[in-house]
Order: structure tokens, then C-alpha cells, then sequence
């Protein structure tokens, strides 16, 4: 006949070591002081070890009952996760919900998504950072199951895409940057631009064709990972390049930066977009949050 552990035995080890003692930890699991040490007795008789070492004034664990507390509290780890996961299908709300968000999008803005969707749900939420056509790729594939963007207009039949708010883009440099310096006379159009080098980041698609959005064929660029170190790029003057004026307007301010002169904001609408044929509890409800009270207020 097998020996075996049971999950009440296993919870009552663990709090035996949480609270100190025998009286303590019965007093959490309502239960008699005597019933505690006859459940643990009977566990070492099956088992055939010794779990509590009795000889000092203190029952301690011994080092067999140190291995079957450590492994017991991962099997009640793992005991809960199987019954959070199962309640959470059984009402219709997913495990795992992914959102991509495209890099100029500054990622503070789905805060409060992430904060509210877990007063209601349990669901695990992965934010990740994709630029140009590396958002497209991760929800057509089904890396992602939302993707907020800027808007493209005409989307694909099978997914829907609704307008959530706006951003508008200004062209920046550090504020001691040479592109300051040009002549008043000197228009910023692309024979200009191709004078300086840009700051890109690098679209984060795998199989698609990359994009570049404001980059000419002949200027020189410094391509990054991400949108922080394109921030920082900037900071330290390498270039010039837009940044979303929510990000780049305390810059301004506070004179690290300073607005290339003679261009002007580049305002777009920002949407999500998802596949219709996958619906569940959590994606739903993170729509609805999005186009409620998405930060970035619409034009």
C-alpha cells in the first residue's frame, strides 16, 4: 500500500511553521490543539518519518519535514492556481489576456486597465511593447488579443477596430542640438531632414516587411530596441526625431530638449483592434474599458 500526503495535512504543516506552534496554528484552522498532533502522528506512522524533531523543549522540523514543508507549499501554490484558473473559465474569463500596444504609445496609459480588470477578475495580463508592423504580425498570429495603435482606416474583415483617442507627435532635439542652430530662412523639409541623423526604433515584425515612418531613404539613422532608449537617445543629443508631446512637453519645459522649429504637431487617432471570432470575459471587458476611459482623450 502506497503512502500518501493529503492537502489538509500539507496546510496544516504549513501553518504550524507560519505561526510558531501546534496551539497557534489550530487556532488559525479552527481546530482542536489534540486533533493537529494526532493528524501529524499518524502522518510520520504512514510515512515512516520522522517530521517534527521532539527532543528540545520546542518541536522543531527535521530536515525530512523541512523537505516536505518547502515541497508541500509548492503543491498548495499549485493546488490554488488550478482552482483560480478553473473558476476563471467556468465564468467565461480568460486565463491570459495579451495586449500589444505600438512603442509610441507611452505604456503609463494602461495603468489604470491593469489595475481595474484585477478588482474584477483574476486574469493575467502581459503588456508588450511592439513598433510599426510588429503589432499587426502579433495580433494576426495570436501573440496578441488586443493591439492599440494608431489607426490605419481600413482594417482587415476579420478584425474590428474602434477609435479610442489621439496623440499628436512633435519633431525634437536636444536643446543644444546643431539642427537649432539653422537659418531662420532654412525650411525643415526632407532636403533639410536628410542633413541630420534620426532616431528609429526598429519595427518589431518578424515575417512582415518592416516599416519606418518619418525616415528618408538617405538620412542617416541610429536605430534602436524600444522607446525609452529612443527617448534617451535624444536626451543625449545622437539625433533628432518625434516623440509623442505627452512625453516630450516636460522635456520642453524643463529645457533638456527643444522643438525643431518650423515643424509642426503630427496628430493622429489611436484604436484597438481586435479579432471578432475570439471573445471572452476579460478582452470585452478590457474594450469597454479602453473606450471609456482610455487617458488619451480623442481630437
Amino acid at each position: 500500500m502506497h503512502s500518501s500526503i493529503t492537502l489538509e495535512a500539507l496546510y496544516i504543516l504549513d501553518a504550524i511553521d507560519r505561526r510558531g506552534s501546534f496551539a497557534a496554528a489550530a487556532q488559525e484552522l479552527d481546530k482542536a490543539p489534540s486533533s493537529l498532533t494526532y493528524q501529524i502522528q499518524k502522518l510520520e506512522q504512514d510515512l515512516d518519518i520522522n517530521i517534527f524533531d521532539r527532543s528540545g523543549h520546542k518541536a522543531s522540523f527535521t530536515d525530512a519535514g523541512k523537505l516536505i514543508l518547502e515541497r508541500g507549499r509548492l503543491i498548495l501554490s499549485a493546488t490554488q492556481k488550478l482552482v483560480d484558473d478553473a473558476s476563471l473559465l467556468a465564468n467565461g474569463w480568460e486565463l491570459d489576456i495579451s495586449i500589444a500596444y505600438d512603442g509610441i504609445i507611452p505604456v503609463h496609459n494602461l495603468y489604470g486597465l491593469v489595475d481595474e480588470l484585477g478588482v474584477v477578475s483574476k486574469t493575467r495580463v502581459k503588456l508588450q511593447e511592439e513598433i510599426l508592423a510588429g503589432g499587426w504580425e502579433a495580433l494576426n498570429a495570436g501573440r496578441a488579443d488586443l493591439l492599440i495603435c494608431p489607426h490605419i482606416g481600413k482594417v482587415p474583415q476579420d478584425i474590428k477596430s474602434e477609435v479610442i483617442g489621439s496623440l499628436s507627435m512633435v519633431w525634437v532635439a536636444k536643446a543644444d542640438h546643431y539642427v537649432h542652430s539653422r537659418s531662420h530662412r532654412e525650411t525643415f523639409d526632407e532636403i533639410a531632414q536628410q542633413k541630420y541623423r534620426i532616431i528609429a526604433i526598429a519595427d518589431t515584425a518578424r515575417e512582415q516587411a518592416p516599416l519606418s515612418i518619418n525616415v528618408l531613404e538617405k538620412q542617416p539613422r541610429l536605430t534602436v530596441t524600444n522607446f525609452p532608449a529612443k527617448v534617451d537617445s535624444l536626451v543625449h543629443g545622437l539625433g533628432i526625431g518625434t516623440l509623442p508631446k505627452q512625453i516630450a512637453q516636460p522635456l520642453i519645459e524643463n529645457g533638456t530638449l527643444k522643438q525643431i522649429e518650423g515643424t509642426d504637431e503630427q496628430g493622429f487617432d489611436i484604436a484597438v483592434n481586435w479579432r471578432r471570432n475570439q471573445m471572452g470575459e476579460a478582452k470585452s471587458w478590457c474594450i469597454q474599458y479602453l473606450k471609456k476611459k482610455f487617458p488619451l482623450a480623442k481630437r
